[in-house]
């Protein structure tokens, strides 16, 4: 063992059990007459939360884990305070260490502020004298200096966590662990958090940052290793892991939207033949409407109508390289393809589409009438589509109208909301679309990088 690394992570596999609720509920008794007692004690499975983790982090380093909710992360972190125990291999971290993971976990709630912070001090290894001179330091970070004599069952749970992130950066650590606590910080505060984070960062601290704020950990991590199930599975430089874990929440995303839209597909394909055999046998007007199980969407969330004398019979949503894919990133370009087919010879025809976020809003609608398309004639089967070289949208999912109508609105064929995407991206904008733009500033302005 050499002593360059703060932080070494050997073999480490971490197993709990997890025991049956199913005879929670049972008496002593009745177990005992079943003679089931025993069985109803016993663990129905055991459950790897970590399993063969294995990696070192360099003194002076900043080091972020990232991963999906229950991929193993803070039970890391548990097992390199100490907290809980490995089940096997070994953890050794060098120097004084301070966690950030449960903010105010060992603060009593019916004594002061200022009682609970010589008691959190005292249990971070500060001496009495060294938690007194550093005492104006926490409360004047922590921004409680009306309230650090009321009872801590008072504070609020933001307060709790500038009171625990206050005390757990002036025992002046040489090992810093956080674990996402920054989540429930007030848009002041959190900025004094990072910028107090790059103070150790240029002091060559050793940090060891979990985080699901993805652009956070891009911009102050050297190296970051993502977990998946318990496992690593990429470590490195922090934008070719994050863009392979980013690819592979895509491909998750891409699954469900696939699935979702097959599941549309399915329904819209029994009711399509129904309504076909009426329009020819009856010549009936007849109005569709589809919806997705309860769990999945709104009642009103999709739905169809018209008469189909111009059938769309299919949309596809591709990439500019033609693929099939329901997941885009911001600066990423869609085709729109439809197959329709028109019964009989017509000349009055509009096709059209529109993008609606998921509060219902039109972030773009288009047809072929406003574009100055002059219908002539179309008949049998025919081919759409509608390329967007750039979709410029901020995160969220989206739902796609297609249409097929008559100048005067008349509706041929109607899809509204039957087809959906998502826009992925680490950018936070706000609003409806992403314009390109870029800044520009005079001289005498400056900003702080994260990388200071």
């Amino acid at each position: 063992m050499t002593g360059k690394y703060a932080i070494e992570i050997e073999k480490v596999t971490k197993v709990y059990q997890k025991y049956s609720s199913r005879h929670r509920f049972k008496t002593f008794k009745s177990a005992l007459v079943k003679g089931d007692l025993f069985k109803s004690m016993k663990p129905d499975e055991l459950v790897t939360a970590l399993e063969g983790v294995n990696f070192n982090v360099p003194k002076g380093m900043t080091f972020g884990v990232i991963g999906e909710n229950g991929s193993g992360k803070s039970t890391l972190l548990k097992i390199i305070t100490g907290i809980t125990k490995p089940t096997k291999g070994r953890v050794t971290v060098r120097g004084k260490v301070s966690a950030l993971i449960e903010l105010g976990a060992g603060f009593h709630p019916e004594i002061t502020g200022r009682e609970n912070v010589y008691i959190n001090g005292i249990m971070l290894g500060l001496s009495k004298k060294e938690i007194h001179e550093k005492f104006s330091d926490i409360v004047r970070f922590a921004e409680l200096e009306e309230f650090i004599d009321a009872p801590v069952k008072t504070y609020s749970s933001g307060m709790y966590m500038k009171l625990g992130f206050s005390v757990a950066i002036n025992v002046n650590p040489d090992v810093l662990l956080i674990d996402e606590v920054l989540a429930v910080g007030d848009a002041g505060f959190v900025p004094k958090c990072l910028d107090k984070i790059n103070d150790f960062r240029r002091r060559k601290k050793t940090i060891l940052f979990v985080s699901h704020d993805l652009s956070t950990v891009e911009k102050i991590c050297d190296q970051v290793v993502w977990l998946k199930n318990g496992k690593i599975k990429t470590l490195g430089e922090p934008k070719r892991v994050i863009d392979a874990y980013l690819q592979d929440i895509a491909g998750q995303q891409e699954e469900v939207f696939e699935q979702r839209q097959q599941r549309v597909n399915e329904e819209y394909g029994e009711k399509k033949e129904t309504v076909i055999k009426k329009t020819s046998d009856e010549k009936t007007s007849v109005t569709v409407q589809q919806s997705l199980p309860p769990d999945e969407a709104d009642e009103h969330r999709e739905q169809r109508w018209g008469k189909r004398e111009i059938e769309i019979k299919k949309v596809r949503l591709i990439d500019l390289k033609g693929k099939p894919k329901h997941v885009f990133q911001t600066d990423e370009g869609m085709i729109i393809e439809m197959e329709v087919e028109s019964y009989s010879r017509i000349k009055d025809f509009v096709f059209g589409l529109g993008i609606f976020n998921s509060q219902g809003i039109q972030c773009y609608g288009t047809n072929t009438l406003m574009e100055e398309f002059e219908a002539k004639s179309i008949e049998g089967k025919c081919e759409i589509a509608c390329r967007i070289e750039k979709l410029s949208l901020i995160n969220g999912t989206y739902y796609l109208d297609v249409a097929v109508h008559k100048i005067d609105g008349y509706p041929y064929d109607y899809h509204r909301n039957l087809y959906s995407f998502m826009v992925s991206s680490l950018n936070k904008d706000v609003g409806i679309f992403r314009p390109e733009h870029e800044w520009s500033f005079s001289s005498k302005i400056q900003f702080k990088s994260f990388k200071d």
